[in-house]
């Protein structure tokens, strides 16, 4: 993804949500080199990496704390978001499918809390209506919206990743009601 689509840059401040086990925390340190920053969360536990501008935080990034201390640990406003997360499947489609919209919900509310205006998602989606409504949700929020899949993924996998570069910020609230 780094080599195709050159989203990590030196000095940027990167935030990866799902990062366990830490493989995209590496290849993001790499990238940002020594000026940069690299902070992880995961709700699984995460071996401490001998990499000096990385830290990882385990907990829930739906929770406004975390939040608070993701951008605390980052100083200041992520350059890009990284999210390998995905749901643990259960194999029962409307749990799996409710898991899903949760989890990119969450992904959704926290963008405002940790992306820099001008700033990059790169995001895992698997295909269903909740990965596309979420698309058009975001959409505004960004310049450009793109499908992209890894060169790891398997043949048949629903596993995508959306790749939003320019983000805007919050959507523009829609206008008031005429009055009469």
């Amino acid at each position: 993804m780094q080599r195709a689509h050159g989203l990590l840059r030196p000095g940027q401040r990167v935030v990866d949500l799902g990062c366990w086990p830490g493989g995209w925390l590496q290849v993001a340190s790499q990238a940002v080199g020594p000026s940069g920053r690299v902070v992880g969360v995961d709700l699984r536990g995460l071996d401490p990496l001998p990499l000096a501008n990385v830290r990882a935080l385990q907990g829930d990034f739906s929770q406004p704390e975390l939040l608070q201390a993701l951008r605390r640990t980052l100083g200041g406003p992520a350059h890009v978001v990284l999210s390998d997360a995905a749901p643990r499947l259960s194999g029962v489609r409307v749990r799996d499918r409710a898991a899903e919209d949760a989890l990119l919900s969450a992904l959704e509310a926290a963008l405002p809390a940790l992306l820099a205006p001008g700033g990059a998602l790169l995001a895992k989606l698997l295909e269903c209506p909740e990965a596309g409504a979420f698309r058009r949700r975001i959409g505004s929020r960004f310049a450009s919206l793109r499908p992209v899949r890894t060169r790891a993924t398997r043949r048949g996998s629903s596993e995508r990743y959306l790749l939003a570069r320019g983000y805007r910020g919050e959507a523009a609230a829609p206008p008031p009601p005429a009055a009469n």
